[in-house]
């Protein structure tokens, strides 16, 4: 029986129907819109698939139209550059006839060179914080039951916050958030694949930070949100199936935008990532 890491697996090896082109699908409890994360992971498996001797070190997206689960997605992918340490990619996804995101990418040869950077915050290790299914018991208590369901499904990525914030009526809070994040299962040693799987995390909870000063939930029917853009660098090699502490702020929101950070880090203490992502919240008036 596959696990729901094997699932995300088959939906990230997507199809190759022409040189430079590749097909791929999306879950099929997807019902709505593509999840941001799964199209970020998906154009950076096309990117990475047309690069041989080095790794992607940072990418900038923009979302275009929400993406219909219900049809395959098209990743055409421009061999813009290849030169001695840096290769550049241009990934389009197409649905429909029309461009649903597009994303550039930068590849980099591994070099020596100055180190630096920020310490990780101190918080409690992922042992020490309940686990993700009773943290989502107690959730789905407080939901109608189709919601509950969805809640209690086993997911691919397994987190852990170290805030617990209600999912209904949440207070007022300061815009910052930590998450321990991880594949729930062990992956292959390929390091591009590590990549894709935290790009595909990266989106899951970093749009959550910039509503937290206001009060409201996804679930009480006030809100309209998209992910609008993302950009991440990989500064350091990493696994995706180890623990990694996602520290995430929103320095502002403005103009139904909320702008928000993340920095990633091993539980060691090593800083392997950074995310920027601004998004629709939009407050409902009707």
């Amino acid at each position: 029986m596959n696990t729901p890491l094997d699932d995300l697996l088959k939906i990230l090896d997507l199809e190759p129907i022409e040189v430079n082109i590749f097909r791929g699908v999306s879950p099929k409890e997807r019902s709505q819109r593509v999840f941001g994360g799964q199209v970020l992971g998906q154009a950076l498996v096309a990117a990475s698939r047309t690069v041989e001797d080095r790794l992607a070190h940072s990418l900038h997206a923009y979302f275009i139209l929400p993406g219909d689960p219900k049809a395959p997605i098209l990743y055409e992918v421009d061999r813009s550059r290849d030169g001695g340490s840096f290769t550049t990619r241009r990934v389009v996804a197409i649905q429909h006839g029309r461009p649903i995101f597009h994303m550039g990418v930068s590849f980099h040869v591994q070099e020596e060179g100055y180190e630096h950077q920020f310490d990780m915050p101190k918080v409690p290790m992922p042992e020490d914080l309940p686990p993700e299914t009773q943290m989502r018991a107690e959730w789905a208590k407080d939901l109608p039951p189709g919601l509950a369901a969805h809640i209690l499904q086993e997911r691919p990525i397994e987190s852990r916050p170290v805030e617990r914030v209600a999912i209904i009526k949440p207070p007022k809070l300061p815009p910052q958030q930590h998450v321990w994040v991880k594949a729930n299962g062990k992956l292959p040693d390929d390091p591009k694949l590590h990549q894709c799987i935290l790009a595909y995390a990266s989106d899951m909870s970093l749009l959550d930070t910039c509503i937290l000063p206001h009060g409201v939930s996804w679930f009480d029917g006030k809100l309209i949100t998209a992910s609008l853009d993302h950009a991440m660098w990989f500064h350091r090699p990493f696994r995706a199936d180890e623990w990694l502490l996602y520290a995430q702020d929103s320095p502002a929101a403005s103009g139904a935008r909320g702008f928000n950070r993340g920095l990633v880090f091993t539980r060691d203490g090593k800083l392997v990532a950074s995310v920027v992502q601004e998004g629709l919240i939009r407050p409902k008036t009707r």
